[in-house]
């Protein structure tokens, strides 16, 4: 495939734009631990997030099988009041995130964040933590589409502003950013700060790896 200059740049939110690691294992550690289930480790988090709350919830008890579909419900809930309230008590931008994306508006480069995380939370961490201003689609887990690594909210957004996956760059921290983009035929940056290892992202096929958000600007121009 021939690859145009990068026009868009499609980012995961939690371990690429936002640490909120802490945040994310306080509100499941309060939902699994009301409801009988032992918590985990803040680090442990790292390796349950990132194919969204349910799968989440699923991993954090043990396994889908380990509670009835009423006690996973009701855990949801719990999670969903508790992070409502407590979302932005640790959560922040990683360092160099604001002024990477201030350098690649200036530069008419477009933006977009594509999330697991539920939609409202991720429009409101957004609007709250970042310079949502930036962003030219701001898109969650929606009702109706598929999650990572499935392809279909990438593709929307690409629909949106009017760009092709030989135009896009995909940036994410982990091996389920890094199947979206391969699912949708876009370059993939994976990003070192995050969640996951490097090992992780280099294994799923990284067509770049980056350790600093500077060095994005490094590989948005760049065509294979």
């Amino acid at each position: 495939m021939t690859f145009s200059q990068t026009r868009l740049c499609i980012f995961d939110l939690d371990g690429t734009l936002l640490n909120s690691l802490q945040d994310l294992a306080n509100a499941m550690n309060y939902a699994i631990t009301q409801h009988g289930f032992p918590p985990h480790p803040t680090e442990r988090y790292r390796q349950l997030v990132g194919d969204g709350v349910a799968v989440l919830a699923d991993r954090a008890v043990g396994g889908a099988d380990r509670c009835t579909p009423d006690t996973k419900d009701s855990i949801l809930r719990t999670f969903s009041t508790y992070y409502a309230e407590h979302c932005m008590d640790n959560t922040h931008p990683y360092d160099g995130i604001v002024p990477l994306l201030q350098h690649l508006r200036a530069q008419g480069i477009l933006c977009a964040v594509n999330s697991n995380k539920p939609d409202a939370f991720t429009k409101k961490l957004v609007a709250a933590l970042l310079p949502a201003d930036i962003f030219s689609v701001i898109r969650g887990k929606v009702d109706g589409c598929e999650r990572k690594p499935s392809p279909m909210g990438a593709n929307a957004i690409m629909q949106a502003v009017g760009c092709t996956p030989a135009q896009t760059l995909y940036i994410g921290d982990s091996n389920v950013d890094a199947r979206t983009a391969q699912n949708a035929g876009i370059r993939f940056c994976g990003v070192t700060w995050g969640f996951r290892s490097e090992e992780e992202l280099r294994a799923e096929g990284a067509d770049y790896i980056v350790h600093t958000p500077d060095e994005i600007l490094l590989t948005i121009h760049t065509d294979k």
